[in-house]
């Protein structure tokens, strides 16, 4: 778990920080920046006029570094995470201070961005350079749940970043349970053919084809008060995925081992959850496999049994991560939960529908879709609603069993994998899929190549709303 206290500080801390002041372009070409003669001679010199993104340091006689001046365009705001990013990229370590017209909520938003900035995956470079840029905040700014929603983000990115021979359904078990003591939590986990004797069918089928140190696992962590609102998070923990016999091409399987990305996801919400302390009866469960090619694998045509009764025809080996979901969604369902949500890598459809940074998201409530929304504008960590568009339930129909496990065609992948899921929720269960894509093409401010947190901020600010927690 990476800290960011240490980038984080208040206005008490100490009075030798550099300023970092803003000016906007119109401020600026009023003559209303509030700078000196001298220091509009600089910005002149230098072609600087306040544009977002613009960055001039200003020194005095002495050759000192006395203040920043940072663009901010038309102004800052208050939903964007991303401003002070790209500002600390290029600062020389120290500690500074932001003056200008920032309202609290933007300099908490704001202050993620320096946190995240100042992030990156190292565990395999043999020389990592460490940053140590400190942002003093004014007072009555929670710095400790910043640097717990960072903190919950780098956890996600460091995840998914991982390679599969150090991030298998053991280590995944590994990373839970050392959450679970850090919290006071609980942990069980249910391995291999124990799977079969609890009635985890679907888990198993997936992934016995795996080496034996490999075997699939349903990780179940609880937190919080017996009596508080039930809210289960379900990840999908596929730790590669090589398609099964329905082999993948080498070019579809090179970033596979991010298939464990809805599993990542739920262990980085589960983090903020219980760092927050939120008011509730917590339940994080993890389907941990590996959908390897073995002689054992599970084939094209097979059909297997599930938790809930359900049977299934195996049309397509790749199409697996809905298949270890759904016996841990089942089972989710059996204590009828307040709120349900799980994240999951599921399908190439949805990305083909919204790109890499819109998470394709899907909910049987409205009430819950309104709290995502509002949360997801709030926090500027953007969702999409995808409709559950019953008629496609027909696309995934079978001859010989109940159901298969996608349809024949394309048409519609993320949504009827979605459909697929919403038969194993109970009934009147709130629940919400997120189709996310956890990773990041390229790089930007704050958000470098590869792992990518989506969606856990706006849930959070949700599940605060949907389960009256601020009551």
């Amino acid at each position: 778990m990476f800290d960011f206290t240490a980038f984080l500080g208040t206005d008490s801390d100490t009075q030798s920080a550099v300023s970092l002041t803003l000016v906007d372009n119109g401020a600026f070409t009023k003559g209303l920046s509030g700078l000196s003669a001298t220091e509009l001679n600089w910005c002149k010199a230098n072609g600087f006029s306040g544009k977002a993104g613009e960055q001039l340091a200003v020194a005095n006689t002495e050759g000192e570094l006395t203040k920043v001046l940072v663009g901010t365009g038309d102004g800052i705001s208050d939903d964007d995470p991303w401003w002070l990013a790209a500002v600390a990229e290029k600062l020389e370590d120290g500690t500074y201070r932001v003056e200008g017209k920032a309202s609290e909520t933007a300099l908490s938003q704001g202050a993620l961005g320096w946190c995240l900035a100042q992030h990156s995956f190292t565990k395999y470079l043999d020389k990592a350079e460490k940053s140590a840029k400190k942002l003093l905040l004014p007072e009555g700014i929670d710095i400790k749940f910043i640097a717990a929603e960072a903190s919950a983000m780098a956890t996600v990115r460091d995840l998914v970043n991982t390679p599969t021979e150090d991030m298998g359904p053991a280590h995944l078990q590994d990373t839970v349970e050392a959450l679970a003591e850090q919290y006071g939590a609980t942990c069980s986990t249910i391995v291999g053919d124990d799977l079969l004797e609890e009635n985890f069918p679907a888990i198993h089928a997936v992934g016995r084809a795996a080496s034996e140190g490999r075997a699939p696992r349903l990780i179940d962590l609880q937190w919080g008060e017996e009596d508080a609102p039930k809210l289960t998070l379900v990840g999908k923990g596929v730790c590669f995925d090589t398609g099964g016999l329905d082999v993948k091409p080498s070019a579809g399987m090179r970033l596979m081992k991010k298939d464990m990305g809805g599993a990542a996801h739920t262990i980085g919400l589960a983090q903020l959850i219980m760092a927050a302390g939120l008011k509730v009866r917590l339940r994080l469960l993890i389907p941990a496999v590996e959908n390897a090619l073995s002689g054992n694998a599970y084939r094209p045509g097979d059909v297997i049994d599930t938790r809930k009764g359900l049977t299934v025809e195996i049309h397509n080996t790749d199409a697996e991560g809905r298949v270890v979901l759904c016996d841990a969604i089942a089972l989710a369902s059996e204590e009828n939960p307040d709120l349900m949500l799980d994240f999951a890598t599921l399908t190439g459809a949805a990305r083909v529908a919204l790109g890499q940074d819109l998470p394709a998201t899907y909910t049987n409530d409205d009430s819950v879709w309104s709290a995502l929304e509002q949360g997801a504008k709030e926090t500027g960590d953007p969702l999409w609603r995808m409709p559950l568009w019953a008629p496609y339930n027909d696309m995934f129909s079978s001859r010989i069993a109940d159901m298969s496990n996608c349809a024949e065609s394309g048409f519609g992948g993320s949504i009827t994998a979605a459909l697929y899921l919403q038969k194993f929720v109970g009934e009147n269960i709130p629940w919400v899929h997120f189709d996310v894509y956890a990773w990041s093409q390229s790089t930007k401010p704050g958000r470098p190549h590869g792992g990518a947190a989506q969606g856990i901020r706006a849930s959070f600010k949700a599940i605060n709303t949907i389960l009256t927690l601020d009551d």
